[in-house]
Order: structure tokens, then sequence, then C-alpha cells
């Protein structure tokens, strides 16, 4: 079964750090684009920040200088880097990827993670 398991978030004071990652497993053939978004209570999810598998990065205006994400291909791996958080912050942050089947090497199909909470306190 493919799925894709977030760790790292939690409770942070506002200009701090917290580091999410999120690894793909099961039977998998490759991993395309990888990313992040987030969405809070009433709101539509938004992107963060994507990668594809050849390190191309794409991030939302508000993240750009605090946020970094990167990924290990081998492991099918990606990482968000968050330095400097804010408040407004606060919210479910989901993995999201477009990964290649080893039944079907063909075509790749979008995933989302279950999610983890980040919340930034003031």
């Amino acid at each position: 079964q493919v799925q894709l398991v977030e760790s790292g978030g939690g409770l942070v004071q506002a200009g701090r750090s917290l580091e999410l990652s999120c690894a793909a497993s099961g039977s998998i053939f490759k991993a395309n684009t990888m990313g992040w978004y987030r969405q809070t209570p009433g709101k539509q999810r938004e992107l963060v920040a994507t990668i594809t598998s050849g390190g191309n990065t794409n991030y939302r205006d508000s993240v750009k200088g605090r946020f970094t994400i990167c990924r290990e291909n081998a492991k099918k791996i990606v990482y968000l880097q968050m330095n400097s958080l804010k408040p407004e912050e606060t919210a479910v942050y989901y993995c999201n990827a477009d990964l290649v089947p080893l039944a079907n090497r063909n075509t790749a199909y979008n995933y989302w993670g279950q999610g983890t909470q980040v919340t930034v306190s003031s």
C-alpha cells in the first residue's frame, strides 16, 4: 500500500524554526513532484512549496526566504525547513506527491499524507 507519512509538526514560538518530513512508502518506482500544502479551518488548502525530482522548487510568495524544501530521491523523502515562523502560519500541513507505482511505471498517481499540525504561538 502506497502512503505518505509526515512527521515533525508541533508547537513552536513565533520566530522559531520547525522541520517537517514526509516519507513515501510502498511499492513505488519513483517519486515525481513532491510538496507541502497547508490548511486552516474554513479555508482552502494552499500550496506552500513544491520540488521536482530534478530539484526545481516553487514557493508561495509569503514563505520565500524563510522556508526551504528539499528531498532525498533515493529514500523518497521530502523535507520542509520552516524558519521565522509566524502565528498566522498555524495550520495543518499536508504532504503531497506524484508517485509512480512499480506495477505501472507509465502512470503517476497523486497522494496526500494525513497531515501534521503546526501551531505557532505569539
